[in-house]
């Protein structure tokens, strides 16, 4: 969800920041063809500012409280995986691998479910920078350059704004549906079960076992809403649209700096697989 800024007109490709540590000329001298940070800010702001969520860089407003919430909903998540029958009767190298794919997907229906709300800000690395592009004249290139740089190996380690609204859109999506815990259990079944999760042993039972989810959650919406047929495919494809949240903006909103993907994986079959 982290990709490059769409804003940038044709032919505009080079950023701002590009732009100024591109002249190694001292702003001190005159003479010199390159131009100062304060000139080039007036003369090319205006035509390639950009506003992009993509590049705004994010934190939580609460880490504390929200992180300790994010960590109770993943152990929930963990132990309706390990609680499932059918689960444990597939080879263990199938039930790491269905692990790995669908534990962010299955975190988020957790926040939907539990009903958690979070909010952001943006980031201090991130606004810092954005002070000394707006305001600071005083720094040379090569003092300018390594500030640029050190804030953007932090600002590497909070998601982007556009990422987090994704996230908070599925949430939304999912709460506008009003779903009860057996919906919820039944989503997760049919994210849990995904067949097509390569090196699989146990495909065509993992494929029957997320059929059987999908019509036990049918089965369960006919006598709760026998007007709307609808409900089924929305649901479907609400827990279809979790796969475009990336797991590693996940981690980096909610369980920075505790740990990253590689180790997260190991400490979630632990869990799994722990008697």
């Amino acid at each position: 969800m982290d990709c490059g800024c769409e804003c940038s007109e044709p032919g505009q490709s080079n950023a701002i920041l590009f732009n100024i540590l591109s002249k190694n000329q001292p702003r001190s001298d005159p003479d010199a063809p390159g131009v100062s940070i304060q000139s080039h800010l007036s003369s090319k702001a205006p035509n390639q500012s950009c506003h992009c969520d993509k590049r705004i860089k994010v934190c939580l407003k609460t880490p504390k409280e929200t992180r300790q919430e994010a960590l109770d909903v993943l152990v929930k998540s963990i132990h309706f995986m390990k609680n499932l029958p059918a689960f444990q009767q597939l080879p263990v190298k199938d039930q790491y691998s269905l692990l790995k794919n669908c534990w962010a997907p299955l975190f988020i229906l957790g926040l939907a479910q539990e009903q958690v709300e979070f909010a952001v800000n943006e980031s201090p690395s991130s606004s810092m920078l954005k002070r000394i592009l707006m305001k600071d004249d005083t720094l040379g290139c090569n003092e300018f350059h390594f500030k640029q740089e050190e804030m953007m190996v932090e600002d590497d380690e909070q998601p982007s704004l556009a990422a987090v609204n994704a996230l908070k859109a599925c949430l939304k999506k999912l709460w506008s549906l009003d779903l009860s815990n057996k919906e919820y259990a039944y989503l997760k079944g049919t994210v849990i079960f995904n067949p097509d999760v390569p090196g699989l042993k146990a495909a065509l039972f993992v494929e029957g076992l997320q059929m059987e989810a999908q019509h036990a959650l049918k089965e369960f919406l006919i006598p709760f809403y026998p007007g709307d047929r609808g409900r089924l495919a929305r649901l479907l494809l609400s827990a279809s649209s979790l796969k475009s949240i990336s797991p590693n903006m996940i981690i980096k909103l909610f369980f920075r700096p505790i740990t990253d993907q590689h180790e997260l994986i190991p400490l979630l079959a632990d869990m799994l697989f722990s008697r």
